[in-house]
């Protein structure tokens, strides 16, 4: 062959080369920005509190943010206004794809199911939660329906 074609087959093969090597990292850029936006808009779950205090009706409070502090101070997302509750009792968190709760060191402890919390746990539907001597009920999911939410 003669040194005009070899050095044309070469310059084809190095532009068939860096239109590989493009279209590799275009593809590798869209796929990390696809990602990346469906990482952004992943939504929180609703969650929906049922409180229940002594003689006083049921209360219900549905939240979609990630973290709710439940406690006595006007403050919480969750006021509960009893003697046996401290100011910031217990915090509801999502996060791993699911609600967690821990105990804030509340002075009279928070109890899930009956069973004192030590270390965070993870929370499912129907779980009871005691901060003192209220009762709040879990609901995760279908039946909590985001609305605005509101101050007990």
């Amino acid at each position: 062959m003669s040194g005009p074609i070899v050095l044309g087959l070469r310059i084809l093969l190095i532009l068939a080369l860096y239109a590989f090597l493009g279209m590799t990292l275009l593809t590798i850029w869209q796929d990390l920005k696809r990602t990346g936006q469906q990482a952004a808009t992943h939504k929180i779950p609703a969650i929906r509190l049922d409180v229940q205090m002594k003689r006083r009706a049921a209360v219900s409070q549905i939240f979609s943010q990630p973290e709710i502090i439940l406690g006595r101070e006007p403050a919480c997302d969750v006021s509960l206004d009893d003697a046996t509750v401290s100011a910031r009792h217990a915090k509801l968190s999502y996060h791993h794809r699911q609600w967690w709760i821990e105990d804030l060191n509340a002075t009279n402890g928070t109890s899930l199911n009956n069973e004192k919390l030590t270390t965070a746990t993870v929370l499912a539907t129907g779980d009871e939660i005691q901060c003192g001597e209220v009762c709040v009920t879990v609901n995760l999911g279908g039946d909590a329906i985001v609305t605005p939410t509101r101050r007990l």
